[in-house]
C-alpha cells in the first residue's frame, strides 16, 4: 500500500517553502524543472522550494506538491476557454467555479463537460486505416507482405482496409484525458466530477482502445466533422501533456498535472489579439518560422504576426508573461523585438505583458525608424473590460502599419 503524501503547498512564484527531502526526491525536483529547488547550505535534509510559472498538483517521491495560480481561478479559466472556443465563450464555455476551488478539480470539471457536450450526439466515428491477416480479401491484398510472411500460402491473407469506427484519434484522446484525470493526486474520492468521469470513461472504452502508455499522441486535425469535439480535443491534449515537462534533450515525466501560464497567456494573447487584428483585415499567424539572416541559418519564431492580404507582414507582436517585474522590463525583450521588426521589414513592435496597470511605454529605435511599445494587460479583471483592453492594443498596431 502506497504511503500517504507529504503535502507543500506553495504559490506561483511566491514565498520558497523549506522542505525536510531525501536527495533522490530533491534531484527529481531538480531535474523536473517544475520548481526552483535548492539544498541549504549547511543542512543535510532541508531543501528550499519555490514555484515558478507551473501551477497544479504533481507527486515525487512521498512529496505532492499543490501549486496554486496567483490569478483566480475563474480569470485563468476565461484565458482558457477563450482560446478554446474564441466565438462561444459568452454561451457559457467557461465552467464557473468556487473562488476557493483548487486548480486540478476545476480543470477536470471544465474538461468532463466540455467532453460531455461533444459527445451528446454520440461518439464521433471516421475512418480508420487497418492492416490484419484475414481468410478473406478485405480492401486490398498487401502483396509484398504476403510474399513475405507466406510464400506459397494462399490464406490467412495480409489485407489493408479503412474501417468506419469510433476507434479513432478524437475519442482516443477524450478516453486518455478522462484516464489520466481519474489517476492524479488531488482529485476528491466521491466526488461528483469524479463520477461524471467515470461515466464518460464507461462510454468511451465500450468502443475506443486505450492508449498505449508512454506513446506519441495520436495526431487529429481540425475539420467540419469533429467541430464539435474541438474544445474538448485541446483540453484533452492539455490535459495529458500536463504530465510531462518538456527539456532541451526530451521531457521528464512527472505524476500529476502542471499547466504552464505562460503558455496559457501567451495562447490566450495570440487568440484575441489575432481576432481583433483581423477586423483591420488581413490575416494572423501564431509561431510563424522567419529568419533574421539572408543565410536562414537563424531561425525566430515570433508569438503573432500580422500579414496584409498579399501576404506582406504588417504587424508583429509578442506574449510575456512576467508574474513580477522588480527592476522594469528587461531589455533582452526589446533586443529580440527589434530583431523581429528587423527580419520582417514592420514599423513597430509590440511586446504584450501580463500584469499592472501602467500605460503603454514607446521605445523609438534611432536611426532604425522603428518604434517598440511594451503594453500591460492587467488580467485580473471580467472578461470584457479585458478583451477592450487587447482591442485597444490591436487599434495601436493598426495605426502604426505602413
Amino acid at each position: 500500500m502506497t504511503a500517504p503524501a507529504r503535502v507543500v503547498r506553495l504559490v506561483e512564484r511566491g514565498e520558497a517553502a523549506l522542505v525536510p527531502l531525501d536527495p533522490d526526491t530533491g534531484r527529481r525536483l531538480i531535474d523536473s524543472r517544475a520548481v526552483d529547488a535548492r539544498p541549504v547550505p549547511g543542512d543535510p535534509v532541508l531543501w528550499e522550494v519555490r514555484a515558478l510559472d507551473r501551477v497544479g498538483v504533481a507527486r515525487f517521491g512521498d512529496i505532492e506538491l499543490r501549486i496554486a495560480p496567483k490569478l483566480p481561478i475563474r480569470r485563468l479559466f476565461f484565458l482558457l476557454s477563450f482560446r478554446l472556443d474564441p466565438a462561444g465563450w459568452r454561451d457559457g464555455a467557461a465552467v464557473e467555479v468556487d473562488a476557493a476551488a483548487e486548480l486540478l478539480p476545476a480543470m477536470a470539471q471544465l474538461f468532463e463537460r466540455q467532453a460531455e457536450r461533444a459527445l451528446r450526439q454520440g461518439l464521433l466515428q471516421g475512418y480508420r486505416r487497418t492492416e490484419d491477416s484475414l481468410p478473406v480479401l478485405r480492401g486490398r491484398l498487401r502483396e509484398h507482405d504476403q510474399l513475405r510472411l507466406r510464400p506459397g500460402v494462399p490464406v490467412p491473407l495480409e489485407v489493408g482496409y479503412d474501417e468506419f469506427t469510433a476507434d479513432i484519434a478524437e475519442n482516443r484522446l477524450l478516453l486518455a484525458a478522462a484516464t489520466a484525470l481519474l489517476a492524479l493526486p488531488g482529485l476528491p474520492p466521491g466526488s461528483a466530477v469524479r463520477r461524471r468521469l467515470r461515466r464518460l470513461k464507461r462510454i468511451l472504452e465500450v468502443e475506443v482502445a486505450p492508449l498505449v502508455r508512454g506513446a506519441d499522441l495520436p495526431a487529429w486535425r481540425p475539420s467540419r466533422l469533429n467541430a464539435r469535439y474541438q474544445p474538448a480535443l485541446r483540453l484533452a491534449e492539455l490535459v495529458l501533456r500536463g504530465g510531462s515537462v518538456e527539456q532541451q534533450d526530451g521531457s521528464v515525466r512527472i505524476d500529476g498535472f502542471l499547466l504552464n501560464l505562460a503558455t496559457v497567456y501567451e495562447a490566450f494573447v495570440c487568440t484575441a489579439l489575432g481576432r481583433a487584428l483581423t477586423r483591420y483585415g488581413g490575416y494572423c499567424r501564431d509561431q510563424d518560422p522567419w529568419h533574421l539572416d539572408a543565410d536562414r541559418r537563424i531561425r525566430m519564431r515570433p508569438d503573432l504576426v500580422w500579414y496584409a492580404d498579399t501576404g506582406r507582414p504588417v504587424g508583429v507582436a509578442d506574449a510575456k508573461y512576467k508574474a513580477e517585474k522588480p527592476a522594469g522590463f528587461p531589455d533582452a525583450d526589446l533586443y529580440q523585438m527589434l530583431a523581429y521588426c528587423t527580419a520582417l521589414g514592420v514599423r513597430s513592435g509590440h511586446l504584450v505583458y501580463a500584469r499592472g496597470t501602467e500605460p503603454a511605454i514607446r521605445h523609438v529605435i534611432a536611426g532604425a525608424d522603428v518604434e517598440l511599445v511594451q503594453h500591460v494587460l492587467d488580467l485580473d479583471q471580467d472578461p470584457k473590460p479585458l478583451l477592450r483592453d487587447v482591442d485597444r492594443i490591436a487599434s495601436g498596431i493598426a495605426a502604426s502599419r505602413r
